[in-house]
């Protein structure tokens, strides 16, 4: 198979993956991605490829990015940038609850990395 066919298998199946988790139909897609249902319809099927407007809506609307959907990143969704809530927040707590709440991220991140070995 040409890569560029490769690619767009690899787009087709990954859009219908991060779609089912989300529990979205193709039509609420569609919807939160300000498209077309046909428009979903057709990327997932492989028949058409979205411009790079319509995959950063793709993108945004199922909270992946559009490398993991292109196939240039295995993960999903990428690490916490600095201005998310999570770091903004961190920022606002003493220094006692910034310690407290390293240690419990530390526990689910060990966690996490036992449930997925």
């Amino acid at each position: 198979m040409p890569r560029s066919k490769q690619k767009s298998a690899l787009f087709s199946r990954r859009l219908r993956a991060a779609r089912e988790l989300r529990n979205l139909s193709q039509a609420e897609l569609a919807e939160r991605a300000r498209l077309q249902q046909t428009a979903v319809s057709h990327y997932e099927s492989g028949t058409r490829r979205p411009s790079l407007r319509n995959l950063r809506r793709l993108s945004e609307a199922l909270e992946v990015t559009s490398d993991y959907l292109i196939g240039y990143a295995n993960e999903p969704t990428p690490l916490p940038a600095s201005g998310e809530p999570l770091f903004r927040d961190f920022s606002r707590l003493t220094t006692a609850d910034r310690e407290l709440a390293r240690q419990i991220v530390g526990q689910l991140a060990r966690r996490s990395k036992r449930t997925h070995v």
